[in-house]
Protein backbone atom coordinates (compact mmCIF):
# COMPACT_ATOMS: atom_id res chain seq x y z
CA UNK A 1 0.00 0.00 0.00
CA UNK A 2 2.76 2.45 -0.48
CA UNK A 3 1.38 3.57 -3.97
CA UNK A 4 -1.74 5.54 -1.79
CA UNK A 5 -3.69 7.68 -3.98
CA UNK A 6 -4.44 11.47 -2.66
CA UNK A 7 -8.01 10.49 -2.23
CA UNK A 8 -6.82 7.75 0.22
CA UNK A 9 -4.40 10.09 1.87
CA UNK A 10 -6.86 12.75 2.50
CA UNK A 11 -8.86 10.11 4.07
CA UNK A 12 -6.20 8.67 6.15
CA UNK A 13 -5.48 12.49 7.90
CA UNK A 14 -8.97 13.13 7.74
CA UNK A 15 -9.81 9.67 9.89
CA UNK A 16 -6.58 10.44 11.90
CA UNK A 17 -6.80 11.40 15.83
CA UNK A 18 -3.91 10.34 17.33
CA UNK A 19 -0.12 10.33 15.65
CA UNK A 20 2.87 8.99 17.24
CA UNK A 21 6.77 10.95 16.11
CA UNK A 22 9.29 8.51 16.62
CA UNK A 23 12.62 10.32 16.80
CA UNK A 24 11.07 13.17 18.45
CA UNK A 25 13.78 15.98 19.62
CA UNK A 26 13.47 19.46 22.05
CA UNK A 27 15.79 20.88 19.29
CA UNK A 28 13.59 23.78 17.54
CA UNK A 29 16.55 23.17 14.79
CA UNK A 30 14.98 19.64 13.82
CA UNK A 31 12.58 18.74 11.62
CA UNK A 32 10.68 16.57 14.19
CA UNK A 33 10.52 19.03 16.78
CA UNK A 34 8.89 21.79 13.85
CA UNK A 35 6.83 18.78 12.74
CA UNK A 36 5.44 17.78 15.59
CA UNK A 37 4.60 21.56 16.67
CA UNK A 38 2.92 21.18 12.85
CA UNK A 39 0.89 18.40 13.64
CA UNK A 40 -0.32 19.51 17.07
CA UNK A 41 -1.19 22.90 15.83
CA UNK A 42 -3.74 20.95 12.77
CA UNK A 43 -5.66 19.31 16.15
CA UNK A 44 -3.76 15.77 15.97
CA UNK A 45 -2.70 14.25 19.21
CA UNK A 46 0.48 13.50 19.10
CA UNK A 47 2.48 11.86 20.88
CA UNK A 48 6.65 12.02 21.48
CA UNK A 49 8.33 8.75 21.06
CA UNK A 50 12.09 9.03 22.41
CA UNK A 51 13.91 7.54 25.16
CA UNK A 52 16.15 10.21 25.02
CA UNK A 53 13.50 13.07 26.91
CA UNK A 54 11.22 13.15 29.01
CA UNK A 55 8.42 15.21 27.43
CA UNK A 56 9.09 17.35 23.87
CA UNK A 57 7.01 20.36 23.19
CA UNK A 58 5.28 19.43 26.82
CA UNK A 59 4.11 16.38 25.95
CA UNK A 60 5.01 13.35 27.96
CA UNK A 61 7.47 10.74 25.84
CA UNK A 62 7.61 7.48 25.45
CA UNK A 63 10.75 5.34 24.83
CA UNK A 64 9.19 3.06 22.37
CA UNK A 65 5.79 2.90 19.89
CA UNK A 66 5.25 -0.93 22.37
CA UNK A 67 4.99 1.31 25.31
CA UNK A 68 2.23 3.65 24.31
CA UNK A 69 -1.41 3.34 26.02
CA UNK A 70 -2.74 3.66 22.99
CA UNK A 71 -3.18 2.78 19.50
CA UNK A 72 -1.86 5.47 17.47
CA UNK A 73 -3.65 6.04 13.87
CA UNK A 74 -0.42 7.48 12.26
CA UNK A 75 3.36 6.45 13.37
CA UNK A 76 5.71 9.28 12.13
CA UNK A 77 8.78 7.87 11.94
CA UNK A 78 12.51 10.30 12.59
CA UNK A 79 15.47 7.47 12.47
CA UNK A 80 17.61 6.53 10.52
CA UNK A 81 16.94 3.49 8.13
CA UNK A 82 18.34 0.66 9.82
CA UNK A 83 15.83 1.49 13.33
CA UNK A 84 12.77 1.44 10.33
CA UNK A 85 11.94 -2.44 10.87
CA UNK A 86 11.55 -2.72 14.16
CA UNK A 87 9.41 0.63 14.80
CA UNK A 88 7.70 -0.79 11.79
CA UNK A 89 7.43 -4.57 13.66
CA UNK A 90 6.08 -2.08 16.70
CA UNK A 91 3.26 0.03 14.70
CA UNK A 92 1.41 -2.77 12.77
CA UNK A 93 1.39 -4.67 16.61
CA UNK A 94 -0.57 -1.40 18.26
CA UNK A 95 -2.81 -1.48 14.54
CA UNK A 96 -1.58 1.50 13.05
CA UNK A 97 -3.28 2.69 10.03
CA UNK A 98 -0.41 4.64 8.67
CA UNK A 99 3.32 4.01 8.94
CA UNK A 100 5.16 7.56 7.46
CA UNK A 101 8.88 7.02 7.08
CA UNK A 102 10.26 11.00 7.12
CA UNK A 103 12.57 11.93 4.00
CA UNK A 104 15.81 9.86 3.40
CA UNK A 105 14.47 6.82 5.53
CA UNK A 106 13.78 3.59 3.44
CA UNK A 107 13.56 0.20 4.20
CA UNK A 108 12.31 -2.48 1.81
CA UNK A 109 11.70 -4.96 4.83
CA UNK A 110 9.61 -2.19 6.23
CA UNK A 111 7.94 -1.91 3.27
CA UNK A 112 7.39 -5.72 3.30
CA UNK A 113 6.14 -6.18 6.36
CA UNK A 114 3.64 -3.01 5.98
CA UNK A 115 2.62 -4.89 2.81
CA UNK A 116 2.43 -8.51 4.40
CA UNK A 117 0.02 -6.80 7.12
CA UNK A 118 -2.36 -4.88 5.48
CA UNK A 119 -0.72 -1.36 6.41
CA UNK A 120 -0.69 1.96 4.82
CA UNK A 121 2.99 2.77 4.64
CA UNK A 122 5.38 5.78 2.59
CA UNK A 123 8.53 6.07 2.69
CA UNK A 124 11.34 8.98 1.91
CA UNK A 125 8.11 11.86 1.75
CA UNK A 126 7.33 14.54 4.62
CA UNK A 127 4.93 14.30 6.35
CA UNK A 128 4.06 18.21 6.42
CA UNK A 129 4.81 18.79 3.16
CA UNK A 130 2.43 16.13 1.47
CA UNK A 131 0.11 17.68 4.01
CA UNK A 132 0.29 21.07 2.60
CA UNK A 133 0.76 19.51 -1.24
CA UNK A 134 -2.89 18.42 -0.07
CA UNK A 135 -4.11 21.43 0.67
CA UNK A 136 -5.29 20.46 4.19
CA UNK A 137 -3.32 23.14 5.88
CA UNK A 138 -5.95 25.87 5.26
Amino acid sequence: MQNLSDEQLIKLFKDSKTIAVVGASNKPERASNHIMKFLMEQGYDVTPVTPIEKEVLGKKTYDSVDELPFEPDIVDVFRQSAFAPEIVREAIGKNAKLVWLQETVVSKESAQMANISDVAYIEDKCILKEYKRLGLDG
